[in-house]
């Protein structure tokens, strides 16, 4: 399983408004969790708006971890203290798994399941929406069949526009609870996604980063040849106005040979490709029952950079797995610094009840912290490397807010002039710190 969990373990307290035209009160959604959240929490707010539902709060929650949970609980009671008055309704991965655990919070009106928030009517229920209001709805969702395209006009206040190609995961890697809480591996067709993607583009945006849960079992491939290549393939050909396309988190065990070629052939695709690796010891990914084991990671990264021996890479690591031993830990540590990785998200381990993994023999939480301090620092280091070795180079900046972007790797970089947010401009890049900075040499119109 290779969900996005960019920033997954830590609250996105990001606040989108719906207002309903007739009335000046707004349905608030509060996302916690991933990228396809982060989508799907816009497609609320505008059902929310396209129904006239207003006045509550909608949080829609992550569960990739014990943490993300009580992050979610907490901040449902913050949410209650600072709005006394408002309803607030509770969706996402942690709703969908422990529904009546959020229903029976006092500050929770109604519970609704991952295949119920995308619809107003389901969500908010057809009963009157108050805080004495305790609805639950939340299907199987192992029993989903379809994934219905949403189209959106854009996300509020991101110029880098999301879009799903599919939902779901067929696998069951024994840290992962996530395949319960989404169900099985769907995908979008192809001519909704595109449709998707023009209309994005015609609105606006010049970047857009194709998601999901498990994006390369896109097309449901069969015959080891991924079919997200093909996918990307065909967004370029009809959507030829569009700028850059990016791919949220890609599983190393499927060797998609169009989209290396896509990655060789096209600048629109960017020379950036974020990895769900998690360990790069084979007894551990064994452990992890992962679909990849260390070599099957580096062949990945070797054909990736044969066709684009600029592109960088980023990986989901965790660490302090349970009977990972100190020599595992180092070979993961020596594995990723051979490899030259760029970009590092690092999870401390946390057991999820149900899974497999929540039955092995666990590290103190002090060893866990321990061998996460470990990797960050690794991954400290091994992006300054990647910063300096973009220092002098000139590159494009996708323009985000203020003097703030991120080049085509995926470098932060602040600039040295005004542009507007959505813009893309080209820069002259130099090492500032944690970030890159960027004096202007020109203005490619977006």
């Amino acid at each position: 399983m290779s969900v996005d969990r960019e920033q997954s373990t830590m609250s996105v307290d990001r606040e989108q408004s719906a207002m309903s035209g007739q009335n000046d009160k707004t349905v608030r959604v509060v996302t916690l969790g991933c990228r396809l959240n982060t989508l799907e929490s816009e497609m609320i707010r505008q059902a929310a708006g396209d129904a006239g539902v207003t006045d509550a709060i909608v949080v829609n929650t992550c569960a990739v971890t014990a943490e993300a949970e009580r992050q979610a609980r907490q901040t449902i009671r913050k949410l209650k203290r600072e709005n006394p008055d408002t309803p607030i309704v509770v969706t996402g991965c942690a709703a969908q798994l422990h529904s009546q655990a959020f229903a029976d919070m006092d500050e929770v009106a109604r519970v609704a399941g991952n295949a119920e928030k995308l619809n107003a009517a389901t969500l908010f229920g057809n009963a009157p929406l108050d805080n004495e209001f305790g609805g639950v709805a939340v299907s199987d969702i192992m029993a989903a069949t379809e994934t219905a395209p949403h189209l959106v006009s854009g996300l509020d206040g991101r110029t880098r526009a999301f879009v799903q190609v599919q939902q779901g995961c067929d696998h069951r890697c024994t840290f992962c609870i996530i395949p319960f809480a989404r169900g099985p591996n769907l995908s979008v067709s192809a001519d909704a996604i595109v449709q998707q993607v023009r209309h994005l583009v015609d609105g606006g945006h010049a970047e857009v980063v194709l998601t999901g849960v498990d994006i390369m079992s896109y097309g449901r491939a069969t015959d080891g040849e991924g079919k997200l290549g093909p996918l990307a393939a065909r967004i370029l050909k009809d959507v030829p106005d569009l700028k850059r396309l990016r791919f949220s988190s890609l599983d190393p065990a499927v060797m998609d040979e169009t989209l290396f070629a896509l990655l060789a052939d096209d600048a629109r695709v960017m020379p950036h490709l974020h990895l769900s690796i998690q360990a790069a010891d084979d007894m551990v990914l064994k452990r992890m029952k992962r679909r990849h084991l260390a070599a099957d990671a580096a062949r990945f990264i070797d054909r990736a950079r044969a066709a684009r021996p600029d592109v960088v890479f980023g990986a989901d690591l965790i660490a302090g797995f349970p009977t990972e031993t100190a020599a595992m830990h180092r070979t993961t540590l020596e594995t990723i610094e051979a490899w030259g990785l760029s970009y590092l998200h690092v999870f401390p381990f946390s057991a999820r009840a149900g899974t497999p993994a929540a039955k092995m023999p666990k590290h103190s939480g002090d060893v866990v912290r321990a061998r996460a301090e470990d990797l960050r620092g690794l991954g400290d280091r091994l992006k300054r490397q990647t910063f300096a070795r973009l220092a002098g180079c000139e590159s494009d900046v996708l323009v985000e807010h203020g003097r703030f972007g991120h080049s085509a790797h995926f470098a932060p970089v602040r600039l040295a002039f005004d542009a507007p947010a959505g813009k893309i401009v080209r820069v002259r890049l130099a090492h500032d710190g944690d970030h890159l900075s960027g004096e202007t040499i020109g203005t490619q119109a977006a």
